[in-house]
């Protein structure tokens, strides 16, 4: 048995009931389930309807998210998100750097390595080098005047910790910002890299081993094995290539407003929809969530 998905963008919360039915129908679905009044509905198929890519892209141009996955184990055991442009809104080393002055040259070596077109380890030593001189209270600046968290992120990590669930932010950025970022979402754990500083100056570089795409998959298996739990109880999220192999090994992968290189490799995809989207995947209703 497999579920579809129906999501619209919460602030349109525009989903007309006869989307849904006009699926249901097509794809001789079992009941619909409104989990969300305009915003998400759901109903069971006996097996991936042959033709769901071609209705998924016309939903796109519409402005709604459409997603199928087994039904069996929807619900997860354990959260592993990204942070940078997924719990968060920005690109935290492009703020800094915006402060350093350098802001055009690592936001362009920012989005290459996002769309795997450079090799993340030594895009993020390049990026960091021309931090060096930087303030160290720059950091603090940045916190507190540039970053916002993403729509649905407090409902999300609050929901599934409220169920029993596991919750680690995993960040290919700086535990500078994961902690705070972490402490203010409620996740039990962080990890990120680590900005090396001198007489409150950046140094230009960071901590060793960096934290980059294996490693993320390495957290994966080590924070689940830590709970008995297995990869496939595991929800994880992010955007960029250095998510990717993480999002494939997880039970539940969804590429959040990804860059298209990983967008094109993922099978659960939310383009119009907020971090809510995550929860109404595993069937979550609206009334369900926590706050």
């Amino acid at each position: 048995m497999f579920t579809v998905t129906i999501l619209a963008a919460p602030g349109r919360a525009d989903l007309p009931a006869s989307l849904v039915d006009e699926l249901r129908g097509a794809w001789n679905g079992g009941h619909a389930i409104e989990l969300a009044r305009h915003v998400a509905a759901e109903f069971p198929v006996a097996a991936p309807p042959a033709d769901f890519w071609q209705v998924w892209e016309r939903l796109q141009a519409e402005g709604f998210d459409l997603a199928i996955q087994p039904t069996p184990g929807r619900r997860k055991a354990m959260l592993l998100a990204d942070m940078d442009s997924t719990m968060i809104q920005q690109e935290c080393i492009d703020e800094l750097a915006d402060l350093a002055g350098v802001g055009e040259r690592v936001a362009a070596i920012t989005a290459q390595a996002m769309n795997g077109e450079l090799n993340f380890h030594e895009a993020l030593l390049a990026r960091v080098n021309l931090l060096a001189g930087l303030p160290e209270t720059a950091i603090r600046e940045v916190l507190d005047s540039r970053i916002t968290l993403a729509p649905g992120g407090r409902e999300l990590v609050a929901t599934m910790r409220a169920q029993g669930a596991y919750t680690a932010l995993v960040s290919g950025g700086f535990t500078d910002f994961t902690g705070p970022v972490a402490r203010a979402l409620g996740f039990d754990e962080h990890r990120a890299n680590t900005l090396l500083a001198d007489e409150g100056l950046l140094t230009g570089h960071v901590a060793l081993p960096i934290l980059g795409r294996e490693a993320k998959v390495q957290a994966l298996h080590e924070i689940a094995a830590a709970r008995g739990l297995a990869p496939s109880d595991v929800l994880a999220v992010g955007d960029g290539a250095n998510d990717l192999d993480m999002l494939k090994l997880a039970g539940t992968g969804v590429a959040l407003h990804a860059k298209p290189v990983v967008a094109a490799q993922v099978q659960l995809r939310i383009n119009h929809g907020d971090l809510t989207a995550l929860l109404y995947l595993q069937g979550y209703a609206a009334e369900e969530f926590a706050q």
